[in-house]
């Protein structure tokens, strides 16, 4: 095409783009590069065409429109397609089971149609949901069936022009290596569209609902451990919103069964809705996020809120702290309670006997693992995603019992018939410590405040940096390359005594010059420890253009009375290691 000879694009751009204009694509998706092309918008080609969408830490994820980086029919049924071709090489001979969901999100239900007609089109049975379902939920679903694999159709918490595509194995967790590595291979290897089928085979698509939504609700609430506690606090008053998202589905009802009856849903955000008309990001890490349930929950005032993100894998929450404000809580603060309440009403409930273990990531709080050490309970790190606390409660199985576990950003889950972040789940026993620490006489907030004074009082804070499209990547990628060449070697008057780098697999003990390998799979991580137990962790996002630098600092609590001084500082020692770091 003699317009796009003039423009100044890569070659790799120049092919991927007249492949899909002299290919088997339709004239829409065709007119709508032409007018690209037309317009000399080099940018929006460039960012379109320069690569394939990959997996990362959840699977495809990307901006919605034309091109082999961005989330489209194309894309996903070529990513089906791949994932078909490697089920049958992966288990010859069966007839292959998978299962589908999606959540609000603009093309979310067209897109889950499109993967299962090219599931079902591959002769692969398809347990497909009615409509809108959690990401936990696929997850019970796939093991339910006894399904080989699965797909989420989401994009999470990112802004409402992103959707995604979250592949899972048959263990119900997202794929780990080499599975992910492998499907994205058979992909590649899809010289055409005419190598997709894309007409569906409806005798293999079997419709599903509400009987799973039943059975997942039942499983959860069978993991309660303080259910007389919740039958003298039932009149908890609990704020929830889904922020347009899927967990109303199911969140509401899942409450109900453990016992809730003061339950308010946040009216205003309760319609699935793709474009989140009611926040800018759908992110119950952004405050904006819960400010409608606040509102709520101060004229109700109410004991506990909860927001669910679209696809209801995390959830975030607020408190009321000793001055009777409502208080966001970070993911580390929610996940360190979380397990600091399992272990205790397991230790109460003479549950524990030395085989168990709590699981967390290596950017989440070390609070977590001090607690575990004191309960008697094993705790494990991994890398960041959640597949990777998959991975380790699959090698588990049989031999250890899985507690609960979690990250930083704001992915927990109870119990091992879900093998991925569950938000519904999460509510649920949130809402159970609630009710356990109120039931003694307390206050979560209060609970919080003892927790610190017992084990440590442990501050987290996280900079995220972003940097769109093939320019914004580079900048990352120099980034590390900087910090790796030139280490900090102190930070707020600390030295740094170890540097861990994931990607090369090493760890080095500066005050020895010791290097040692570290018991992990490749990936693209820094972390700094300094003398005072202060750790700082670089690492580009798997899912979205960002560099993240994840920043914990930590201090002795004597007694309640002394809170507020010591976080204060600990909140400046933070400002001063990202002064000292130049990352601001």
């Amino acid at each position: 095409m003699e317009n796009l000879s003039a423009l100044a694009l890569e070659p790799v751009v120049i092919r991927n783009i007249e492949k899909w204009l002299s290919g088997n694509y339709d004239i829409v998706t065709k007119n709508e590069i032409k007018k690209l092309i037309e317009d000399k918008n080099t940018e929006e080609l460039t960012n379109a065409f320069y690569k394939d969408l990959e997996f990362g830490t959840g699977g495809l994820r990307g901006i919605m429109g034309v091109g082999t980086n961005k989330m489209n029919k194309y894309t996903i049924a070529a990513a089906t397609q791949g994932l078909s071709n490697y089920l049958k090489k992966s288990f010859p001979g069966e007839q292959l089971k998978v299962a589908i969901a999606f959540d609000s999100r603009n093309n979310s239900k067209a897109f889950a149609k499109i993967t299962a007609d090219t599931f079902s089109a591959n002769g692969i049975k398809v347990y497909l949901f009615e409509e809108l379902r959690p990401t936990p939920e696929l997850s019970f679903t796939i093991r339910h069936f006894g399904c080989h694999s699965g797909v989420v159709l989401t994009a999470s918490h990112n802004p409402k022009e992103y959707n995604g595509y979250k592949a899972y194995w048959n263990d119900g967790a997202q794929m780990v290596a080499p599975h992910d590595t492998n499907v994205i291979e058979e992909v590649q290897r899809i010289a055409s569209v005419d190598e997709i089928k894309l007409e569906g085979n409806p005798s293999l698509i079997q419709i599903i609902g509400k009987e799973i939504d039943k059975e997942y609700i039942e499983k959860t609430a069978s993991l309660s451990v303080a259910k007389e506690a919740i039958y003298r606090q039932k009149d908890l008053k609990i704020v929830y919103t889904p922020i347009h998202g899927s967990g109303i589905t199911v969140v509401p009802e899942m409450l109900k069964k453990f016992g809730f009856e003061n339950v308010h849903v946040v009216e205003k955000q309760s319609m699935p809705d793709g474009n989140f008309p009611t926040v800018i990001y759908p992110n119950p890490e952004e405050k904006d996020a819960l400010t409608l349930a606040i509102e709520k929950a101060k004229d109700l005032d109410a004991d506990l809120v909860m927001a669910t993100d679209p696809d209801a894998d995390r959830v975030g929450i607020a408190i009321k702290n000793s001055d009777g404000q409502f208080q966001l809580l970070n993911g580390n603060q929610t996940g360190s309670l979380l397990i600091y309440y399992l272990l205790s009403s397991w230790k109460e409930a003479g549950k524990i006997s030395g085989k168990e273990y709590v699981v967390k990531t290596i950017v989440t709080t070390d609070l977590i693992a001090n607690m575990a050490n004191a309960f008697g309970v094993k705790n494990y790190d991994t890398l960041t995603g959640f597949k990777f606390i998959a991975e380790v409660i699959r090698n588990l199985e049989g031999k250890e019992t899985f507690i609960g576990g979690g990250e930083e950003s704001y992915g927990y889950l109870v119990g091992d018939f879900v093998r991925d972040k569950d938000a519904v789940n999460a509510c649920a026993f949130i809402a159970e410590m609630v009710a356990w620490a109120k039931d003694k006489g307390s206050s979560l907030y209060e609970t919080m405040v003892d927790m610190y004074i017992a084990y440590g009082f442990y501050k987290e804070s996280l900079i995220s940096i972003t940097k769109k499209g093939k320019t914004g990547a580079e900048e990352i990628k120099q980034m590390m390359k900087n910090l790796r060449d030139n280490p900090p070697l102190t930070v707020a008057g600390s030295k740094i005594l170890k540097i861990c780098d994931y990607e090369n697999v090493i760890q080095k003990d500066l005050s020895t010059g010791k290097i040692e390998p570290l018991p992990y799979p490749k990936s693209d991580v820094l972390q700094f420890i300094a003398e005072d137990g202060t750790k700082i962790s670089a690492r580009p996002s798997g899912t979205e253009p960002k560099i993240k630098f994840y920043f914990s600092v930590n201090e002795k609590l004597s007694s309640k009375g002394q809170f507020k001084a010591v976080d204060k500082a600990l909140d400046e020692k933070i400002k001063q290691v990202i002064k000292d770091l130049g990352i601001e």
